[in-house]
């Protein structure tokens, strides 16, 4: 495939550019230099049109094929946001801006997307419009849905989308997705228990609100174990227990648990919705408490279109060879989901090595992956888009 051989000439230009993002990372919407930096790099390219501000700090770029016979347009999406993690990678490039990193490969993405646009507006080997998609705030901003919102899919008459993610401990370069639900919907609640405080030493004058937040907390295991489908997938993780009082000989008034709901099904979402409100308040309420609960939405489940993730699969196969197109789901969440809900589309795996996991302090991209995944992304214009 003569993708592989231009990417492979790119390397050390797009390495340059991937580990310059890494090295000033910025988080959630206020990716500011970055975007500024891919808006650069675009005009640079050549690419047609280039347009700022998407989502309040995304970028989208337009770039026409030789010919638009058929008003055909395919969405390339990448990420530019890192995480609030203090780098422990000990590279030469690490973080500039302390507590900040790179920790999810989003450096990557973007670096390889940009390689991708400009071998496209070198060559334009396709018929209609490729449009690059650089996105802010995915790591739990929102930033898939605030460009959704902003006009995305209508301004551009967008009617595919594709976007790629890095997977540490499958071989560099290599590919994997499956059809359907590929990574969950991500909910968030909260519960505040409240009783009635005392001292410690006369639990019987008082309402124990760390005893009816502990009861909660196994109760809530419940949910899933047994309301939920067996063959059916969702979480439910409790992750901060907090009290009003820090002594150690002070029963509290209130206690707030915090955690969050994954979930692969529409009815399995419901099912956790509904499950934690009525396990929380009755488990309350058994033993003289309340209990208030607050339950938010988040995004939704990734789910690729059925048609597109054989278009994706076979491109991927094209620079791959191999292709692993039955990987299991994963129950962590991503906002392209809002791109995938608007338009059919699909979203893919590139290998990443023998890494650290990612959300790591010592995760790193894998420049090697650089060709295969730019190779990828221009493919999928290419292959959507062919000449007549």
């Amino acid at each position: 495939m003569p993708v592989k051989n231009r990417f492979a000439e790119l390397l050390p230009e797009i390495t340059a550019w991937r580990r310059d993002f890494h090295e000033n990372p910025e988080l959630d919407y206020d990716v500011h230099r970055t975007a500024g930096r891919v808006a650069e790099l675009l005009r640079a390219f050549g690419v047609d049109e280039v347009t700022e501000g998407i989502g309040r700090t995304g970028v989208v770029g337009v770039i026409k094929g030789r010919s638009d016979s058929q008003g055909r347009v395919i969405g390339l999406r990448a990420d530019m946001d890192a995480l609030p993690i203090a780098e422990k990678t000990g590279v030469d490039y690490a973080s500039k801006n302390p507590g900040v990193m790179h920790a999810c490969g989003h450096d990557g993405h973007t670096a390889m997307l940009l390689g991708a646009a400009k071998y496209l507006a070198e060559t334009r080997n396709f018929d209609g419009r490729a449009v690059v998609i650089f996105q802010p705030a995915e790591e739990g901003g929102g930033g898939g849905r605030a460009m959704v919102e902003d006009g995305l899919v209508e301004r551009w008459g967008i009617q595919e989308f594709y976007g790629m993610h890095n997977m540490p401990g499958y071989p560099v370069g290599s590919f994997a997705i499956r059809e359907g639900a590929m990574m969950a919907a991500t909910d968030q609640f909260d519960i505040v228990v409240t009783g009635k405080g005392g001292h410690a030493a006369k639990p019987h004058e008082a309402i124990d609100t760390t005893l009816v937040a502990a009861q909660i907390i196994v109760a809530l295991q419940s949910v899933v174990s047994r309301n939920v489908d067996p063959l059916k997938s969702g979480v439910i993780s409790v992750c901060v227990v907090q009290t009003d009082s820090t002594a150690h000989n002070v029963i509290p008034q209130v206690v707030t648990l915090k955690g969050t709901a994954r979930s692969l099904a529409p009815e399995v979402r419901d099912q956790l919705e509904d499950g934690i409100a009525r396990i929380a308040t009755n488990t309350a309420a058994a033993f003289g408490a309340q209990a208030e609960v607050q339950y938010e939405r988040g995004y939704p489940v990734t789910m690729n279109d059925p048609q597109s993730t054989v278009y994706a699969a076979e491109v991927a196969r094209s620079v791959a060879g191999d292709v692993n197109t039955e990987m299991a789901p994963l129950m962590a969440g991503e906002d392209f989901s809002y791109m995938l809900n608007a338009r059919p589309g699909a979203y893919i795996f590139v290998g990443n090595g023998d890494t650290a996991m990612v959300h790591h302090p010592a995760y790193n991209f894998d420049d090697n992956a650089i060709p295969a995944g730019s190779s990828w992304y221009a493919g999928m214009a290419e292959a959507r888009m062919p000449l007549g």
